[in-house]
């Protein structure tokens, strides 16, 4: 049964409590693989097998906190683990020079035929550099490669916000996603609760009940 539509007009929502629209955006055949870019020998994607789970909240919180990331902050810790322990969750770090990490990609194979690009993102030092470029395209390889249950993917999908960079939806459409839906998004302010700092994601301005 399809959703009921949302009213017309502006609808307010209570103060400490955030909105934002979700693009949803798919691929439904893998992409003619890319040519190698001088440059992409600098970067490498390393599985992140176990990972504990303050590195990871911390990776997560460092790349995300502009972008108002906070689902995995909030998470129960034996949720938060079974998800990232999940045999059909892959986790990767992207790796510069030095080993630095610059970047996080996670790809959810839970759905039956198909994947969600469910993380993807990089450190504030690596925007721009061209690392975004090289961990998008050896993501949606690494997804269309996959094996789950003795079969490939039919889809890949990722979504979007208007929390994000304000590049993201060009970026994904650059990369071969189709947008196919939009969504509305109401969620607790995570800056109220200590999720992320009050300084978070300062684009979005933070409203406190009274």
């Amino acid at each position: 049964m399809d959703n009921p539509p949302l009213p017309t007009g502006y609808s307010p929502i209570r103060p400490g409590q955030i909105a934002n629209v979700v693009t949803c955006l798919e691929m439904t055949a893998p992409p003619v693989p890319p040519q190698p870019r001088p440059g992409d020998e600098a970067y490498r994607l390393e599985p992140w097998g176990t990972p504990d789970l303050g590195a990871y909240r911390a990776l997560f919180a460092r790349i995300g906190q502009d972008w108002m990331w906070y689902s995995r902050l909030v998470m129960t810790d034996a949720k938060l683990a079974a998800t990232l322990n999940d045999p059909k969750v892959d986790l990767y770090r992207l790796l510069g020079a030095g080993g630095a990490v610059l970047g996080l990609l996670e790809l959810d194979f839970r759905e039956q035929g198909q994947c969600e690009l469910a993380f993807f993102g990089l450190v504030p030092d690596a925007i721009g550099s061209g690392a975004g470029r090289f961990l998008v395209e050896r993501g949606i390889a690494l997804a269309w490669a996959r094996d789950v249950d003795g079969r490939r993917i039919d889809r890949l999908w990722v979504h979007t916000c208007t929390f994000d960079h304000p590049r993201a939806l060009g970026f994904y459409q650059k990369a071969g996603f189709k947008p196919y839906a939009f969504m509305v998004e109401v969620a607790d302010d995570p800056r109220l609760s200590g999720h992320l700092p009050c300084a978070a994601a300062p684009q979005v301005p933070l409203l406190a009940p009274r």
